[in-house]
């Protein structure tokens, strides 16, 4: 092996453990409508609200009382 490709490998291997902990999610709406998110909802019991990541990058919250369902994609 070169030098390069020990470093190489394990970036790889890296950047492969990252990807695994997204948990991209559906929120389906009481109305019907569905959210797509990047990461899995956090409730905000303070709040009442669900915060998460839309695909666009941008934060968002929906509150509780309109969640029908949220599932993993």
């Amino acid at each position: 092996m070169t030098r390069r490709t020990l470093p190489v490998i394990l970036l790889t291997l890296g950047l492969a453990t990252l990807v695994g902990c997204a948990s991209p999610s559906v929120i389906t709406l009481n109305d019907g409508r569905e959210l797509q998110t990047r990461d899995q909802p956090r409730y905000n019991a303070a709040s009442g609200f669900y915060e998460f990541e839309q695909l666009d990058g941008t934060r968002a919250q929906v509150n509780k009382d309109q969640v029908s369902t949220i599932h993993e994609r």
